[in-house]
């Protein structure tokens, strides 16, 4: 495959290589839409989309009729309908003459002089007038989405620059910023037109030179160009111009002393003198150059601190506000008095706890509970009378006459056998009592 083959298979679809849909969608549309929808809208969708893929590729945000047709040659013919594309993308809002685009430019952009076509050519007045719906060749387009995503990076490269501290920026200045962005001047005026739109930019001239003001990040729009914009911007640029012409100095002071080290090692010691006496009247004008570079640094520094200064009283002016309002109607003498109701309520319901608390039982109640409890205890006396005597005389050793168990069991006391009012640490503590003493009572019977 050629190089001019690749090329367009990577700009256009794959039906430009077929013959057949190609003749289709070179030709002209019919003159009115009723009469085949479906042969209108194919054309239109397939166009509409190609048209901004080929601004996008080329970097660009405006189109012409001419452009098109050359760009879109194929085997030396050129598509007959792209006059009814664009005024189909004209009306959806796809694209917008240039010069309506730029309709609502400010005295700043007219006194640029950027080129713009700021009203509506002549060709293409008579033919609206005369109701033909041709679109002029030379008529340049702006291709609304793209131009919205060129403002979009422009200003994010703005903001996420070390120039963003500056608010107020040369058109060199931006120009070699947005080199990335904006292929060409055209282009860069498009993107900061659309910032314009929006609010987030304004541009002006000063002195013959084009300067263009950014809003600052978290400002919903952008302010005039102020005296005091001007006046910092003047500053900056003398700060540029100084922090060049102290390195430049430095260079040449250096220099001045290489020379003298040379020539003095050459034995002309009368040349080396010369050159080392120049290097320091230039080491002295750099010096004085360098004052006056922080001189200007100071001056920045306090604008500076000024403009902090002011958004930190703004704030301060703001919580007054907003503390008088909320402290509206309170007072001292209210706060009080709401505290000493307080704290009669509070002493209010302490004693109202206390009365409840010593009247819920009645000395009826009282006297009844007091017979049960005595009651209860006297029930308990007679249970504990009840168990009968623990055995106290000594158990009888086992004898080694050959005595059948059985006997031995006979001679044991009865078991009691009403019910025992005992506990079972009571139980457990005799056990081990009499577990204790029957190895002794067999040892003394022995």
């Amino acid at each position: 495959m050629s190089v001019s083959a690749q090329d367009r298979a990577a700009r256009f679809p794959s039906d430009w290589e077929d013959d057949e849909r190609m003749a289709f969608l070179f030709s002209a549309f019919k003159e009115n839409r009723d009469v085949d929808c479906t042969d209108w809208d194919g054309k239109i969708d397939f166009w509409s989309p190609l048209i901004i893929d080929h601004c996008r590729t080329r970097g660009s945000v405006c189109v012409s009729l001419q452009d098109l047709n050359e760009s879109f040659r194929r085997k030396g013919i050129v598509p007959l309908g792209l006059s009814t594309v664009i005024q189909s993308m004209i009306r959806s809002g796809k694209v917008q003459k240039e010069s309506e685009f730029a309709a609502n430019v400010d005295s700043g952009w007219l006194s640029w002089g950027v080129g713009l076509l700021l009203v509506r050519p002549l060709k293409w007045t008579l033919s609206a007038l005369l109701g033909s719906g041709r679109v002029p060749l030379e008529e340049m387009f702006v291709v609304i989405e793209l131009v919205k995503a060129k403002a979009a990076a422009l200003l994010s490269a703005y903001r996420g620059s070390p120039l963003a501290v500056r608010s107020l920026l040369s058109f060199p200045e931006l120009r070699a910023l947005s080199s990335h962005i904006c292929p060409d001047e055209s282009t860069l005026c498009m993107a900061l037109l659309q910032l314009q739109r929006e609010k987030h930019v304004t541009v002006s001239l000063h002195e013959g030179e084009k300067l263009v003001k950014f809003s600052q990040a978290g400002q919903g729009r952008v302010s005039p160009v102020s005296e005091v914009d001007l006046g910092i911007y003047q500053l900056q640029r003398s700060e540029k111009l100084l922090e060049e012409r102290v390195e430049v100095l430095g260079l040449e002071a250096e220099k001045c002393k290489q020379q003298a080290k040379s020539l003095l090692k050459e034995g002309k010691k009368s040349q080396a003198l010369r050159c080392l006496r120049g290097s320091k009247r230039v080491e002295k004008k750099a010096d004085r150059l360098f004052a006056q570079l922080e001189t200007v640094k100071g001056i920045l520094d306090r604008i500076a601190n000024s403009q902090t200064d002011r958004l930190v009283v703004q704030a301060y002016q703001a919580g007054v506000a907003a503390l008088r309002i909320s402290l509206k109607g309170v007072t001292v003498e209210r706060a009080e008095n709401l505290v000493d109701q307080i704290q009669e309520l509070c002493d209010t319901q302490d004693e109202v706890n206390q009365t409840l608390a010593g009247g819920v039982l009645d000395s009826g109640e009282d006297s009844e509970l007091e017979e049960e409890l005595k009651s209860l205890l006297e029930n308990t006396i007679l249970d504990k009378d009840a168990l009968p005597v623990v055995p106290t005389h000594p158990l009888s050793p086992p004898r080694k006459t050959g005595i059948p168990d059985a006997d031995f069991i006979q001679s044991l006391p009865c078991v009691p056998d009403s019910s025992l009012a005992i506990t079972d640490e009571e139980l457990d503590r005799e056990l081990s009592r009499l577990t204790d003493t029957a190895p002794r009572r067999m040892e003394s019977a022995q």
